[in-house]
C-alpha cells in the first residue's frame, strides 16, 4: 500500500500543472492550517476533517439531505432496522421482528425503553410518523422515498408495536426501513437534531465545524470515543497540513496526491467509496439530447488513464450506475461496452452533425480535488475528438442548488451513491418523472423495466429487470460511466478501528484510541 501510493508523487508535477489552468486551487500555507490540539487535550476524542459543510437543515426526512450530510449523520440516526459493515441488517431501533407466510405483513416490536438523546422514550407512534413522512409529499418538505409507497397500512397496537402491511412480497423492504425515526412531537430537528445513534449532536458552526459526542444511554455498545469535531476544510492541500499540524486527526476520500504526501504519523486505510463517479450529461439540452454525441463521449474516454492519472491507480471502471459492491445486481459486462476508440468516437461526431467538434461545460464542486482532477482529464481527452471542454468549478452549495437540484447545467462531475444498498436505490432516480432525475433522462423501456422490477415480488426476475434496467441507462450513453473510487482513509496512528460500508458511510462508533 505504502509503495503503491508514493507513486502519486511522480504525477504530482503534472496535475498542479493542469489544475493551475483550470483556476480552482488556491495556495496553501502552513499558516492556513488549524492551530494544532496538544495531545492531552485530545484525551478520548478525535478531529475529523470533512470536505463540505452539512446541509441547511439537519433533518433526516428532508429532502435535499445530501450524501455528505448523511455520511456524517449516520452516527445520529437510526432505523428499525440499521446496515452493518458487512452488508447485513440487523434490528437497531426494533428489538425483533416477524414476517407473515405470506410476506405482507412485518411485525416489528421497539427496544424496551430505548431513548433519544433529549431523553425521551421512543414510541410505536414515532416510528409511523417517521415512516410516514418519506412516504407522501407534503408541505413540510419531507424526503420522499418511493419505495415505501409498497405500503399499504402501517398499525400502532401499543407504545411498542408497529405493524406494516405492504401490497406485495418485496425482499428488499428491510432495507427502506432503515429510515430514521425520530420523535413525532420535536419540533428543533432542523437545528438541533434528536436520533437514536450512539452519538449525540451537541453542537454547528456553519463553514466551520460540527460537535458530536457520546450518548451515554445509547441502547447498544455503543461509541468508544467520548467526543468527535468534524471540522470543514474544503482545500485538499489545507486538509493535509491539518492532517500534518495535528489539527485533525482523520479523514476520508482523501485525493492521492495529498494521501501520498502524508508523514509516517499516519496510516492510510483503503476501501471502497460505494458510489459511481461519472461525467453527468442533462440529456435535455443540446448536444447531449442527441444519443449519438452521448455515445461518442463515452467512446472517447480512456477510463484506465484517468484512473492512473488522477488516482494512481485505485479505483474500478464501471460501465453503469450499479457498483461492484452491490453484488448480484451489478452487470461487469458493461465495462467492456465502450472500448477507448477515438476513432469511433469521431465517426459517431460526424453522424450526429459535430463533425467539426463542438464546446462543453463540465461544471464540478470544487471542493472534490477527485472530480476536479478527472474534469481536466477528461479536458485533454475529449481535444483528441475536437470538443473543446470549459471547467467551471463552484462552491458545493451552488452546486447542489444549480446543478443538482436546479438542472441547470451541461456536464457535471460527481459520485452518486444510494441511501440503501440496492439497485433500485442507485437507479430509480433515472425514471422520467422523479424529482431528483437531475440528468433529464427520459426512456419509456427503461421506466417500464423499473416498473416490472419494482411491482414484482419473485427476486430473481426482479434482479434480472434491474440488470437489464442498467443496461438500458449503459446501451443509451445516459451518463460516461468511469469508476467506482477507492477510499483513501488518513487515520492518525493509534487510532484503530475503521470501517467501510456498502453504502456512503462513515461509522465513528467503531474508531478507538489504542492503548
Amino acid at each position: 500500500m505504502k509503495k503503491r501510493i508514493t507513486v502519486a508523487v511522480l504525477i504530482l508535477t503534472m496535475l498542479m500543472g493542469l489544475l493551475t489552468g483550470c483556476g480552482t486551487k488556491t495556495e496553501a500555507t502552513e499558516s492556513d492550517a488549524p492551530a494544532p490540539v496538544p495531545a492531552e487535550k485530545r484525551a478520548n476524542e478525535i478531529s475529523v476533517g470533512i470536505a463540505n459543510d452539512l446541509t441547511e437543515s439537519l433533518n433526516p426526512l428532508k429532502s435535499g439531505y445530501t450524501a455528505g450530510t448523511r455520511e456524517v449523520m449516520f452516527n445520529v440516526f437510526e432505523g428499525l432496522m440499521k446496515l452493518s459493515s458487512d452488508g447485513s441488517l440487523y434490528p437497531a431501533v426494533a428489538e425483533k421482528y416477524e414476517v407473515s407466510e405470506d410476506g405482507l405483513v412485518y411485525t416489528f416490536t421497539i427496544r424496551d425503553g430505548i431513548k433519544y438523546h433529549n431523553g425521551e422514550t421512543v414510541t410505536a407512534q414515532d416510528v409511523a410518523y417517521s415512516v410516514e413522512q418519506c412516504m407522501t409529499p407534503d408541505e413540510s418538505g419531507a424526503m420522499v422515498e418511493p419505495a415505501l409507497t409498497m405500503i399499504e397500512k402501517i398499525e400502532t397496537p401499543d407504545e411498542r408495536t408497529v405493524v406494516f402491511t405492504i401490497a406485495h412480497p418485496d425482499g428488499e423492504f428491510l432495507n427502506y426501513l432503515t429510515v430514521a425515526v425520530v420523535p413525532e412531537d420535536y419540533t428543533e430537528q432542523d437545528t438541533k437534531p434528536v436520533g437514536t445513534g450512539p452519538f449525540k449532536f451537541v453542537s454547528r458552526s456553519a463553514q466551520d465545524s460540527v460537535v458530536l459526542e457520546k450518548f451515554d444511554q445509547y441502547w447498544g455498545e455503543g461509541a468508544k470515543l467520548d467526543k468527535v469535531t468534524f471540522k470543514i476544510i474544503e482545500n485538499a492541500d489545507s486538509m493535509v497540513l491539518s492532517l500534518q499540524s495535528g489539527a485533525i486527526d482523520f479523514c476520508n476520500h482523501l485525493p492521492t496526491i495529498q494521501a501520498a504526501q502524508l508523514s509516517d504519523d499516519f496510516n492510510i486505510a483503503e476501501g471502497s467509496m460505494a458510489l459511481v463517479q461519472a461525467l453527468y450529461l442533462n440529456n435535455k439540452v443540446a448536444p447531449f439530447d442527441n444519443e449519438l454525441v452521448r455515445q461518442a463521449l463515452c467512446y472517447a474516454t480512456d477510463r484506465k488513464q484517468i484512473i492512473d492519472v488522477a488516482f494512481d491507480g485505485y479505483g474500478s471502471v464501471v460501465g453503469s450506475s450499479v457498483y461492484p459492491t452491490l453484488g448480484k445486481w451489478y452487470d461487469e459486462s458493461l465495462n467492456e461496452l465502450y472500448p477507448y476508440d477515438v476513432e469511433k468516437a469521431k465517426e459517431l461526431l460526424a453522424q450526429a452533425g459535430y463533425g467539426d467538434g463542438f464546446n462543453m461545460t463540465i461544471t464540478v464542486p470544487s471542493n472534490y480535488q477527485q472530480h476536479v482532477d478527472t474534469a481536466q482529464v477528461l479536458a485533454n481527452q475529449y481535444k483528441e475528438i475536437g470538443v473543446n471542454v470549459e471547467i467551471q468549478p463552484v462552491e458545493w452549495a451552488t452546486w447542489v442548488s444549480e446543478a443538482y437540484n436546479g438542472r441547470n447545467f451541461q456536464t457535471t462531475i460527481t459520485g452518486v451513491d444510494a441511501h440503501y444498498p440496492t439497485a433500485r436505490a442507485m437507479m430509480e432516480r433515472f425514471i422520467s418523472d422523479q424529482s431528483n432525475n437531475f440528468i433529464n433522462y427520459d426512456n419509456k423501456d427503461f421506466d417500464s423495466l423499473m416498473a416490472e422490477a419494482i411491482g414484482t415480488s419473485d427476486e430473481a426476475q426482479r434482479t434480472e429487470f434491474y440488470i437489464e434496467a442498467q443496461r438500458n441507462l449503459a446501451q443509451h450513453a445516459a451518463n460516461v460511466y468511469i469508476q467506482a473510487p477507492a477510499d483513501l482513509v488518513a487515520v492518525r496512528k493509534g487510532l484503530e478501528g475503521v470501517n467501510f460500508y456498502p453504502i456512503y458511510a462513515l461509522d465513528l462508533a467503531s474508531l478507538y484510541w489504542a492503548e
